[in-house]
């Protein structure tokens, strides 16, 4: 009986180890998978932040969504020079001596008012 009993508890014994094996390999493939999706989490969070703090880099508006374009700066590249509209003529309104009547501005002027 004693031997039985014993080989009952050896049995016993090497039953529970078995069963607190499994458990330590449960805990650790859960402890694995959790740091694996917070290391994803901060990867995804870290892409995000460095693509929004620098306003020159634009996601693709398809991945992004419609709020992709919100931090975009809408300037004109001359918004801010000096020396504007440098390269048009100044528009002159002086009147140009013509030695034709047909051709003169008041007879355009006129031509266009009252016979047009």
């Amino acid at each position: 009986e004693e031997e039985e009993e014993e080989s009952d508890e050896e049995d016993e014994t090497e039953e529970l180890m078995r069963e607190l094996e499994r458990i330590k390999k449960e805990r650790a493939l859960e402890a694995m998978r959790i740091a694996a999706e917070s290391d994803e989490a901060a990867a995804a969070e870290r892409t995000e932040q460095i693509l929004h703090g620098n306003p020159l880099v634009q996601p693709p508006a398809s991945v992004a969504g419609p709020a992709a374009g919100s931090f975009n700066v809408k300037r004109r590249w001359d918004d801010d020079v000096v020396f504007r509209n440098q390269a048009r003529k100044p528009e002159k309104n002086e009147p140009i001596f013509i030695n034709d009547t047909l051709r003169t501005e008041f007879h355009k002027r006129f031509l266009k008012k009252y016979i047009k």
